[in-house]
């Protein structure tokens, strides 16, 4: 007759519950990432850089799940930054299992903010956004269906499939250390920041400055839309 502590689950002996398998984790947590928006799907000409209009896109996370989102544009190397507050009652009402995700980097709240930035932008320089494969980006259909913007996601543990990404998030810990809560800069303040990167000549821009270059693509993309539409 077999003892008891062979019958006994070693789970149950262990106390706590049985580990899912990494594999599956993966497969739950990168559910939003289908096969029509994996990188390899991602157009030709925002691989070659020639076509303004398709970004990178991250967040930089700081203490109490504070967060900013991080873009720039693959040609001109323009940074925009998204403020992303804190919701209403995080710290104070008890986290819920399914419920509103309080920290500033839920999906809908992540997707509302960037729709909100990106919307400032003519719709012939929002023609792709790469991201890494974060959750905070889970309701990207949304932002394809109410801005246009396709979005592409990188592949796994591949952080120079969106190096000018990588780059611009380096150069921002100069003005948001690690440790920090992201939270004490205010909207105007992470303006401030991205004006001061967008306005340092970079060499790969023949000395011009990412605000230059974006600028002067701006200025194309109007004068193009008012010959269409004169």
């Amino acid at each position: 007759m077999p003892s008891i502590s062979a019958i006994v689950s070693p789970t149950l002996r262990r106390g706590r519950t049985k580990r899912m398998p990494r594999a599956r984790t993966r497969q739950q947590a990168w559910a939003h990432v289908t096969e029509d928006t994996v990188l390899s799907k991602r157009p030709e000409e925002a691989t070659d850089r020639k076509t303004a209009g398709h970004w990178e896109g991250d967040l930089i996370i700081g203490l109490k799940r504070s967060a900013i989102a991080t873009l720039v544009d693959r040609t001109t190397r323009f940074a925009m930054l998204v403020h992303l507050p804190r919701q209403a009652g995080y710290g104070i009402i008890p986290p819920r299992k399914n419920g509103p995700a309080l920290a500033g980097y839920g999906a809908i709240t992540t997707k509302n903010a960037l729709t909100a930035t990106f919307s400032t932008l003519p719709a012939a320089l929002r023609r792709s956004l790469t991201w890494d494969r974060g959750k905070e980006l889970s309701a990207h259909r949304l932002l394809t269906t109410e801005i246009g913007l396709p979005v592409y996601f990188a592949d796994p543990k591949s952080p120079w499939q969106r190096g000018s990404n990588e780059h611009l998030n380096g150069l921002l810990r100069q003005y948001f250390p690690k440790g920090t809560d992201l939270s004490r800069w205010s909207a105007a303040e992470i303006t401030a920041v991205a004006d001061a990167i967008n306005n340092r000549p970079r060499e790969i821009l023949d000395w011009r400055t990412p605000a230059e270059a974006f600028e002067e693509l701006l200025r194309s993309t109007q004068q193009t839309i008012v010959a269409t539409t004169g």
